[in-house]
């Protein structure tokens, strides 16, 4: 009878499973992976063990302040490709062992002025392929170990004179592709040890002579594809142990060059005048000249379309 079969159909039903909570954590483990994109909260239970946490290309939005409660050992966070659109400010304090931040391609449009007062430890942060307007002096106050910073794809369109004055020990910035028209003096104040610096694909049209005077260790300056027209006497003086330059894509028709030896020189798609100060220079320096085929003369006429390399290794130039 009917009645019989309901009761059961109603039993089946009770002793299906539900949908099984995405990534469960093991118990003991050092390492937690998540890439379901179905996962909209951060995941809870983590044991006090895990070092490492990556949480990433899912659909979670949000972070409660405590998501990270109870895990005294965290090294890495690992949170890119999800909705992150704010953090709360006390989300780091219970992890001051944090070395490792990485937030690349969420919706970020600030940060809390605390965000990092307790992370005194880290040393990579990657803020890559968010939506920052402003850099705030705060974020950057309690970091004395920071030596990687990733800052590209966002929507700055300034840095703040003395912004980095704290983070004495970094090594790279990467500010590429954002708004930047020029870099005000002081810009790169306290940067002593900076390596590597990276501009390109920015707006930049101008450069203050004092630019660069605060990383004198700077090994590769990347500023192809911005909006440079000339380049201030002196403006690459400080940067004696500089490797790499790259100027390629801009709006160039002179050339200043620093005074370190074996330099490797991108300076193609540029409008070059190929007259005695640039010839001279370049013969002068002898950088090791990369993309000649696209390094071309605009000017004088009778150069047009000529290999720069090419006329300034020429004998008759008459410089």
């Amino acid at each position: 009878p009917l009645s019989r079969i309901l009761p059961l159909s109603l039993l089946l039903l009770l002793l299906v499973p539900g949908p099984a909570t995405p990534c469960p954590p093991q118990p003991n483990a050092t390492r937690f992976v998540c890439t379901e994109p179905t996962l909209s909260t951060f995941p809870t239970g983590l044991p006090p063990t895990t070092l490492a946490i990556s949480v990433e290309f899912t659909a979670m939005s949000t972070l409660l302040p405590t998501a990270l409660a109870g895990l005294p050992q965290l090294e890495e966070l690992h949170l890119s490709s999800n909705r992150l659109a704010t953090l709360p400010e006390p989300l780091l304090h219970p992890v001051p062992t944090l070395r490792v931040l990485d937030l690349t391609g969420n919706l970020l449009a600030d940060l809390p002025d605390g965000i990092f007062n307790a992370t005194g430890h880290l040393q990579h942060l990657v803020l890559r392929g968010n939506r920052l307007r402003a850099l705030q002096p705060s974020w950057f106050r309690h970091l004395p170990q920071l030596q990687w910073l990733d800052l590209a794809t966002n929507a700055l369109a300034e840095v703040p004179p003395e912004v980095f004055l704290p983070l004495s020990s970094l090594r790279s910035l990467d500010l590429s592709h954002n708004r930047l028209t020029t870099l005000a003096p002081g810009a790169l104040a306290g940067l002593g040890a900076l390596e590597r610096l990276d501009l390109e694909g920015n707006r930049l049209g101008t450069l203050p002579t004092t630019t660069f005077a605060p990383v004198p260790a700077l090994r590769l300056l990347f500023l192809q594809g911005n909006q440079l027209q000339a380049l201030p006497a002196g403006l690459f003086l400080p940067l004696r142990h500089l490797l790499l330059l790259d100027l390629a894509g801009n709006r160039l028709q002179a050339l200043e060059l620093p005074p370190s030896p074996g330099l490797d020189l991108d300076i193609s798609g540029n409008p070059w005048a190929c007259e005695c100060p640039l010839l001279a220079l370049l013969r002068r320096a002898s950088p090791r000249l990369t993309a000649t085929r696209d390094t071309l003369c605009a000017s004088p006429m009778h150069r047009q379309g000529q290999e720069v390399a090419a006329v300034s290794r020429a004998g008759d130039t008459g410089c």
